[in-house]
């Protein structure tokens, strides 16, 4: 006979069930991603988000009661969630816990209710929620659960089962409410999470086998507690399996048609990964991780004379990497037992920033710390209190400098007890860098905040990356490891030169009003065909300032902004 009710320790087992469900498919679901950028991160962000509240759980032992649950939940969740959909997900926990932390045993009546407050909890973190989404997946799952009470169902495992198959129904329409994902070809990859924490936390109340053991916080990302310091612990534990990135073109003087591209692509894939062949008449471009460079070399001389070669051992810099995050570590815990005896002053600020060029930038402009991360690592809401800790200011300004950190950062201000929180939403790095030059020293905090918020409207950001998948998006037709121009609300352009696809970005930002072209390129940029493209801007916009700088950052060849 099946149960009728739920109680702390059944409810416990499906919870950690529904997160290990979704760590299992974290993978599936990134690449569900509309845009087929390198770093999608839906699921990794769901997951550590999710995990976070796992390890709290998992800690709670055999004597568990509904309160202290609860409070691992959403205590656990709110700190670890990382992007917008780890930040809902959260949410989502925080308004179910509510409604069930003073309950014993939990019926259909009592589930429904806690549903509803999950939404409409949801739905208040997000200024602007949009249908098809992760919302919309959750709303129709209580929106089934009320009409089940409605219509007197008293069986639970017919109850979650039902709500479960309705809110994959409604993933399932979510093409046909946002045009990007049926033009894409997906469904949304949140709504995708949220079905695989349902799914997991329905089987282990059927009583299926599942592993529910959870990584303790040394070997995963860190609910509370010093995040990074969890993370550079993961990380000098990861395996780089090829060690040695290689890039090179190749000078066709041979035939290269599509049959040969794809033979050298699967041989590329025989030795390495991370691959990139990009051919455009004359020469390709390659790039492959690998731990022979010689053989990808001797591969692509059979086919003409090779330039711009680049080989870099990744294990070594890995290890420098570590090297110098374990010493910007101890850095900082001085500087905050000075930090102890020094007054604080009213204003302070803290950037989110990849790229080592982008860092010294906001440095110079008066950030007073820098949290590594942005598109291929969105921080977590601890992660920005922690910042918070080591910063002595009164009032605090947030720059996310990504729209996917907006959220965590927000919850980051709601969370903060000592001090005054003013979260700037910048969207991009240009938008963050035109913030903080427009702060000034002798205004309010108000009148600061109006004006940032007024200058970063008027900057416009296109980033250049390539594409890891074919699709099609804005009715551009992308192949995989085409360069694509993206700018703040779409694909901008998309070509095999990346260089001409930078170009073509800027002309889609150009306004007549516009003064002021920015140009941060990334480390896979040389300086050389940098300034080169920055001279060709220059010819094109004689009557605009070009500024170009050296950014560092990764997977994004440009980061460009117009003003």
């Amino acid at each position: 006979m099946s149960l009728q009710q739920i109680d702390a320790g059944m409810l416990a087992k499906m919870f950690l069930a529904g997160a290990k469900n979704l760590e299992n498919k974290k993978e599936w679901i990134n690449e569900l991603n509309v845009f087929p950028v390198p770093d999608g991160d839906t699921g990794t962000n769901m997951t550590m988000t999710i995990m976070s509240a796992a390890r709290e759980v998992s800690g709670l032992g055999e004597a568990i009661d509904m309160q202290g649950l609860c409070k691992a939940i959403s205590g656990g969740s709110l700190r670890g969630a990382r992007g917008n959909s780890g930040v809902i997900l959260s949410q989502l926990f925080r308004g179910f816990t509510r409604r069930i932390k003073e309950e014993e045993l939990l019926t259909i009546p009592v589930l429904a209710e806690a549903f509803d407050k999950a939404v409409e909890t949801a739905y208040k973190a997000v200024m602007k929620p949009k249908e098809g989404t992760i919302l919309t997946v959750a709303r129709g799952a209580a929106e089934k659960a009320a009409e089940l009470v409605d219509d007197g169902c008293t069986d639970m495992e017919a109850f979650l089962s039902t709500v479960i198959r309705h809110a994959e129904y409604v993933l399932s329409q979510t093409p046909e409410m946002l045009p990007v994902l049926k033009q894409a070809g997906v469904v949304d990859s949140g709504g995708q999470g949220l079905i695989a924490v349902l799914s997991g936390a329905f089987d282990a109340f059927l009583g299926k086998e599942t592993d529910l053991s959870i990584k303790p916080a040394g070997q995963g990302a860190s609910a509370g507690g010093n995040a990074k310091e969890s993370q550079m612990q993961a990380e000098s534990q990861m395996e780089i399996k090829f060690g040695y990135c290689t890039e090179f073109i190749i000078m066709l003087n041979k035939t290269f048609n599509i049959k040969t591209e794809m033979d050298f692509k699967a041989y590329l894939e025989s030795i390495g990964d991370s691959i990139v062949c990009v051919a455009d008449d004359d020469i390709v471009k390659v790039h492959v991780h690998t731990n022979d460079p010689g053989l990808a070399i001797q591969k692509a001389l059979k086919y003409g004379a090779l330039s711009n070669m680049k080989i870099d051992n990744m294990r070594l810099e890995h290890q420098e990497k570590l090297f110098k995050e374990a010493e910007s570590s101890r850095k900082e815990t001085q500087a905050a037992e000075s930090r102890a005896d020094t007054p604080p002053k009213d204003y302070g600020f803290i950037a989110v920033s990849v790229g080592d060029g982008i860092n010294e930038i906001f440095k110079s402009l008066g950030v007073d710390y820098i949290i590594e991360g942005g598109q291929t690592m969105n921080p977590s809401t601890a992660d920005i209190l922690d910042a918070v800790d080591k910063v002595n200011a009164k009032t605090i300004f947030i720059l996310p400098n990504n729209k996917n950190i907006i959220l965590a950062a927000n919850q980051a201000a709601e969370l903060s007890a000592e001090k005054d929180l003013l979260v700037i939403p910048t969207k991009t790095i240009p938008q963050g860098i035109t913030a903080i030059i427009n702060f000034v020293p002798e205004l309010s905090v108000d009148e600061n905040e109006a004006n940032m918020l007024n200058e970063i409207g008027n900057v416009c950001t296109g980033q250049v990356t390539y594409a890891v998948r074919d699709t099609v998006i804005d009715d551009k037709e992308i192949k995989k490891g085409d360069f694509m121009g993206i700018g703040d609300s779409g694909i901008l352009a998309v070509g095999n030169d990346m260089t001409a696809v930078a170009d073509d970005t800027i002309s889609k930002m150009m306004k007549a009003e516009s003064e002021l072209i920015s140009i941060y390129y990334g480390s896979d940029v040389t300086e050389e065909n940098a300034e080169s493209f920055r001279s060709q801007v220059a010819d094109r916009y004689p009557d605009c300032d070009i500024e170009l700088q050296y950014g560092g950052q990764p997977i994004y060849y440009y980061v460009m902004s117009v003003e």
